[in-house]
């Protein structure tokens, strides 16, 4: 009832009106620029908001947030290139589907998956923040370590190849996770005396060198045709009778595993795309699909993705712990403002929290109108020469690595880590695992350490608390039947004649 007495009234206004059209139109033409991001658009933004109300302020920088998230999967179908780190993972089935001359079809998937997840997300936000907060304070760091284990295990089963080159990928990932300045510590790990990566490697880095980069070396001397030609109609966007028999699943999976992710705090919207990707191959009758332009492959993750996003507000409006390290930056400007949030932000401001509740159905309902008509001119991008969008891809990479901390180093890194990327590529290996374990890594680290700090260095304590128990056993589970289904699978081509 709120929503419509105090929040509408709110957000209907000309100047939360405009504002927020404001915000979702440059978030979403940032989050189709590659390497810049909602964080560093919020960042730009912040010095404006200073002179607006606090709750315009909000309504903007919200915007520029989940607008983000929805322009960033669009390079990632048409370039293979994620415009945003939480929409890396949509370049796996997004770009096959663009070079099949689905790419409308995938865009206008990638634009309902994004509102349905946002809408579930901002339902759940409305009606049950009270039980999702206390979910998330039940987590304590056991809780988490045995959840992000369990993620790093799964993660395997998004690599096309076997599952043991999956986990070695992980190990990967969490090796590059360790680089940088220990915060327990404060001792520099594999920096090698660079102070560039006295920080460690940024996600955005790694993205764009796996995914960009790692695309144009392997392309080099071949010639693509055009997989979209002629005008693009809305008739050539709607998904095939098989495609829509297999949305509604992803569409439901993918928005319940973001709004679960994204309540806890520190996790963000990246770790429920993953996630999300590796519950949809898993529960697939044909998990060979995937990688090749499946549709699940980006109706599930797109969903989780602005689900996510949505409930990271929870957490952070409701016990000032930031949901996702954007929302720090929005917490930021709260406090600037002279909002302090917690549990008593709705008794005390209910026409910031409404409104901006309202104002996220509003922004949501620009954004699925602004995006299907700028479909037709994304898939003109397909129309392009590739020796021509080859190089400006490359430039984009360079600028959005620079721009990211202005640092050259980082430049030559996206570069370096590209170049391994196309080997590790021709061996077979698949980059997804390696994303998951980068970006897991730290975060099983830090909780791992901080359990055993707890428990005094005794492992089995982790085993006697009921929910990392559970999860822990689940996991040990799923590398049992990982284990049985490498070696059937190794029976059987053994047995195989010839």
């Amino acid at each position: 009832m709120e929503l419509f007495t105090i929040g509408f009234p709110v957000a209907m206004t000309l100047q939360n009106l405009s504002y927020c059209l404001i915000g979702v139109s440059l978030g979403m033409i940032v989050g189709v620029i590659p390497g810049i991001g909602s964080m560093m658009a919020i960042t730009l933004l912040l010095p404006m908001t200073f002179y607006l109300d606090p709750v315009t302020a909000l309504v903007m920088l919200g915007g520029v947030y989940y607008g983000a998230e929805y322009g960033g999967s669009t390079s990632s179908i048409l370039l293979n290139l994620p415009g945003t780190d939480s929409n890396a993972i949509t370049c796996l089935d997004g770009y096959p589907m663009a070079q099949q001359g689905k790419a409308g079809v995938a865009l206008l998937i990638r634009t309902v998956a994004s509102f349905f997840g946002g809408s579930i997300g901002i339902l759940l936000l409305m009606w049950l923040s009270p039980f999702f907060v206390t979910v998330a304070l039940s987590f304590a760091a056991a809780e988490y370590f045995a959840a992000i284990l369990f993620a790093l295990v799964a993660s395997a089963t998004i690599s096309q190849g076997s599952p043991l080159k999956g986990l070695a990928m992980v190990v990967v990932g969490l090796l590059l996770g360790t680089i940088g300045t220990d915060i327990y510590t404060g001792a520099n790990r594999f920096t090698f005396g660079q102070t560039a990566l006295f920080d460690g490697i940024g996600v955005i880095v790694l993205a764009m060198g796996l995914f960009g980069v790692t695309e144009v070396v392997g392309s080099i001397g071949n010639k693509y045709p055009s997989s979209q030609t002629g005008r693009v109609t809305m008739r050539s966007m709607v998904p095939g009778r098989e495609d829509a028999r297999r949305l509604p699943g992803p569409l439901l999976r993918g928005s319940g595993i973001g709004c679960l992710i994204g309540t806890l705090p520190g996790t963000g919207p990246l770790v429920a795309t993953l996630m999300s990707y590796a519950v949809e191959k898993r529960v697939s009758r044909t998990p060979e699909r995937f990688g090749k332009g499946a549709v699940e492959g980006v109706a599930g993750p797109e969903s989780a993705n602005n689900a996510g996003v949505q409930t990271a507000f929870i957490p952070t409006l409701s016990l000032g712990i930031p949901g996702s390290a954007t929302m720090a930056i929005i917490l930021g400007a709260l406090m600037i403002h002279g909002i302090t949030p917690g549990p008593q932000l709705i008794a005390k401001h209910p026409e910031l929290f409404w409104g901006l509740v309202a104002s996220f159905w509003i922004g949501n309902l620009m954004l699925l109108v602004l995006n299907i008509p700028l479909i037709g001119i994304w898939v003109r991008l397909l129309q392009i020469p590739y020796r021509f969008l080859f190089p400006v891809i490359l430039v984009l990479i360079c600028v959005g690595a620079f721009a990211s901390q202005n640092s050259v180093f980082d430049v030559w890194s996206v570069l370096v880590i590209g170049i391994g990327g196309f080997v590790l590529r021709w061996y077979g290996f698949e980059a997804a695992p390696l994303l998951v374990g980068f970006v897991l890594g730290p975060m099983l680290e830090e909780n791992f350490r901080r359990a055993m700090l707890l428990a005094r260095g005794d492992f089995l304590w982790l085993l006697q608390r009921p929910v990392a128990g559970t999860i822990l056993a689940v996991t040990a589970l799923m590398l049992a039947w990982a284990a049985v289904s490498a070696l059937r699978r190794w029976r059987r081509q053994a047995a195989a004649p010839g």
